[in-house]
């Protein structure tokens, strides 16, 4: 990314820096919470993972993924959020427990070492396994399990497009270990096959209404939309969500752009070939970072304020680095 404007020497320096900003807030457990005194959850934090092994930083990664497999409920989700070591909310979200699966995958394709995978594996499993469980009939995977282990009946579309994303992940996994999972295979495809022809199916609160982002760019951005159909797709709603010099924002019913979300965007454009409209997202943000690395979460406009404020997200800065490492040969490379 950003190839016409900065040298890979460049590009490694500011994507090391905004590694350390993330690196900075990893605690002795290993896990990675949102800012100092913050809560942890389980999708952030592979999130981290993953761009600390884009960094180069592996074996922060693998703390990172070691305290993961620690907290693992015996069901193989994990709590909705962690605080000092302890549950804090109590949800079991299913995309959390399968993200696992493509973080993993990750550090197996950066670092190639099938110790850590095999390691793993059972983790893996574990996850998927618990997201599985909330498959419906129809193919959509509901969102969560609450404090009484009854489900919450609504399917996100957004969450949905990663679990995809995360049950193909484990199968490549599996596959890599001489292993096979058909039924993976299978639930992925029907997954699939619900998003891209019913999408009625993953709107059973209303959630659509409120316009997010993700459910527009996250179907492409994860594969389970491609070629003439994804260029489409981004197409059709860029002018609602976009804001020239700006990003993307958040939702359609808020003021606000984020950095998280504008990175996931160019991440999908990059996922189709279109890396001048994603470089030009990254111009955008950039200058939203901070001198210790980090970024601000957003800026609300037309007031052009930092929003919410003072806040700087472990997750921000990780985004970051995958979309600035999207389209770079440094991105799949165990850098010294």
């Amino acid at each position: 990314m950003l190839s016409s404007k900065m040298t890979d020497s460049q590009l490694r320096r500011l994507v090391d820096k905004i590694g350390g900003f993330i690196a900075a807030h990893q605690l002795p457990s290993g896990a990675i919470p949102y800012y100092q005194d913050g809560v942890t959850d389980p999708w952030d934090h592979v999130e981290c993972a993953i761009a600390l092994d884009l960094c180069g930083m592996n074996d922060s990664a693998v703390k990172a993924y070691r305290w993961l497999a620690k907290i693992q409920n015996p069901d193989g989700s994990w709590w909705y959020t962690y605080q000092d070591g302890q549950r804090k909310e109590a949800a079991k979200d299913t995309n959390h427990s399968a993200y696992v699966a493509t973080g993993v995958w990750l550090h197996h394709l950066v670092t190639r070492e099938k110790r850590f995978l095999r390691e793993m594996w059972p983790v893996v499993e574990k996850g998927i396994g618990f997201s599985l469980s909330l498959q419906q009939p129809t193919g959509e995977i509901y969102w969560s399990l609450d404090y009484k282990d009854d489900p919450w009946t609504s399917a996100p579309l957004s969450g949905s497009s990663c679990v995809y994303q995360s049950i193909t992940s484990g199968v490549k996994i599996a596959q890599t270990l001489g292993l096979d999972r058909p039924d993976w295979e299978k639930a992925a495809t029907k997954l699939a096959e619900a998003v891209r022809g019913q999408p009625e199916l993953f709107d059973g609160h209303g959630d659509n209404h409120r316009g997010y982002a993700m459910n527009w760019y996250y179907p492409v951005l994860t594969g389970v939309v491609s070629g003439k159909e994804a260029g489409e797709r981004l197409a059709e709603q860029w002018p609602e969500f976009v804001v020239d010099g700006w990003g993307c924002k958040c939702s359609l019913d808020q003021p606000w752009v984020t950095v998280a979300e504008t990175c996931e965007l160019a991440m999908a454009l990059v996922g189709i070939g279109e890396i001048k409209a994603a470089d030009t997202l990254l111009e955008w943000v950039l200058p939203l970072q901070d001198s210790d690395g980090g970024f601000w979460t957003g800026i609300r406009l037309p007031e052009e304020i930092i929003y919410p404020p003072d806040e700087k997200t472990t997750w921000t800065a990780a985004g970051v680095i995958l979309a600035l490492l999207a389209d770079s040969e440094l991105a799949l490379t165990n850098l010294p």
